[in-house]
């Protein structure tokens, strides 16, 4: 556990935010860590206010801090008040640079649920050395992107190594069932990455890099697959494109890359949604995959990006109703392969609306989490992943807290003993 001398261990920042509303409820209300000392923070104290009034009693001794994304002076105050913080304040590539210059500045701990490759590619050419010199420890991706991929890899990459004694260099995630919807606030986000991609010709390179956020000068090679529309035997069922894939791919390869010795040097990893078996499957992965191939086009085009953000898309601030995000949930298998022929099905589950219901009380419990449960001796500062900046306490966190379970389905040994 990490000593806390500062006022606050924890600044929930962005808390008037659609998830920032969600997480402080989740810890007003639903979960409440002994002795916590937390305070939730804004730009505007009205809303503030307001928000604290909304929470109910559970609220009313939650201090209030006033700070501004693109005010570099109030947080670097906001930073020297506490030992972590979480921002739900996006995009993070418009708004999100300044905070994480004070805590990396400042030696405070921080925790996001960006899905932005680009720019955490961006955070990391410029802050990492300093944070490994301050002590701050940044994980970013600490919601539905890329916490249940992220970790789902790596418990089945343990459980691969206690029951066959080796990791699996192949490893595919297919979502089996998921019910949820989007915010405002990840339109946005995504759309930004668009905005940004069509003036930048080096940034469109980098998006079609598997290997974007891996350390610079890593040795990987193998060239990474793309799931457009195929029939996965394993599961028996078609399998579309999973549009979440092109952030936890890059984070799960990263982790691979910061996992000591690897999981492997010629790791693969594919994620794909499951669309059924026959002909209405097959019919549904091809919708899927030419409904995103030719949505991302158009999105690349300012005047349908803009017309389609005005009249059709959710604004910032609107998401699913609280009976939607109890009524969400998601079921991931994960299926991998050893070098040897050893192969192991695993599963993840979520008991909530997956960006949002799922996503607040996962993001609360890794800054929690990460305060309470990981010695900075044992994990200094740097830029990390969930999954190599978290211990057991986490699972456990997350299955017991979070609404998350982590199951072995099934464990087939190879035959193959030559």
């Amino acid at each position: 556990m990490s000593v806390s001398t500062k006022e606050f261990e924890i600044v929930v920042f962005g808390a008037t935010s659609f998830v920032g509303k969600i997480l402080c409820n989740y810890l007003c209300n639903e979960y409440r860590e002994p002795n916590l000392r937390w305070a939730m923070a804004a730009r505007s104290s009205a809303k503030l206010s307001e928000l604290r009034t909304e929470l109910g009693e559970n609220a009313k001794a939650v201090p209030l801090i006033v700070a501004d994304s693109a005010d570099a002076e109030s947080l670097a105050q906001l930073c020297d008040r506490c030992e972590l913080v979480i921002s739900t304040v996006g995009p993070y590539a418009l708004y999100g640079e300044l905070l994480v210059e004070a805590c990396v500045r400042g030696g405070v701990d921080y925790c996001d649920l960006t899905g932005e490759p680009q720019w955490i590619r961006r955070m990391l050419d410029r802050y990492e050395g300093l944070a490994q010199e301050s002590g701050a420890r940044i994980v970013h991706s600490c919601g539905f992107d890329s916490i249940p991929s992220d970790l789902g890899v790596r418990h089945l990459q343990e459980t691969a190594h206690a029951q066959f004694g080796s990791y699996c260099d192949r490893v595919k995630m297919r979502v089996v069932k998921m019910k949820g919807g989007a915010s405002g606030g990840t339109v946005a986000s995504g759309l930004n990455v668009y905005r940004e991609a069509a003036k930048d010709p080096a940034l469109q390179k980098e998006l079609r890099d598997s290997y974007s956020l891996c350390p610079q000068g890593h040795e990987f090679t193998q060239r990474q697959p793309n799931v457009g529309v195929e029939y996965d035997e394993d599961m028996k069922s078609w399998a579309g494109p999973f549009i979440m894939a092109s952030i936890n791919t890059r984070i799960v390869l990263r982790s691979n890359a910061l996992w000591p010795n690897h999981y492997s040097k010629n790791f693969l990893y594919d994620e794909a949604m499951l669309l059924g078996d026959g002909e209405k499957g097959h019919k549904a992965a091809k919708k899927l995959a030419f409904g995103m191939k030719w949505g991302m086009i158009a999105m690349a085009i300012a005047p349908i990006r803009a017309l389609a953000q005005r009249f059709f898309l959710p604004k910032p601030g609107e998401g699913p109703t609280p009976e939607q995000q109890r009524n969400g949930m998601f079921d991931l298998h994960f299926i991998g392969t050893t070098e040897s022929g050893d192969r192991l099905v695993t599963r993840v589950t979520g008991d909530r609306d997956p960006g949002y219901g799922s996503t607040a009380k996962m993001l609360a419990q890794a800054g929690i989490s990460l305060r309470r449960d990981v010695d900075q001796q044992s994990v200094g500062g740097g830029f990390w992943t969930t999954a190599t900046v978290f211990n057991e306490r986490f699972y456990e966190r997350l299955q017991a807290h979070a609404g998350l379970t982590f199951e072995v389905l099934e464990t087939m040994p190879s035959t193959n003993f030559d």
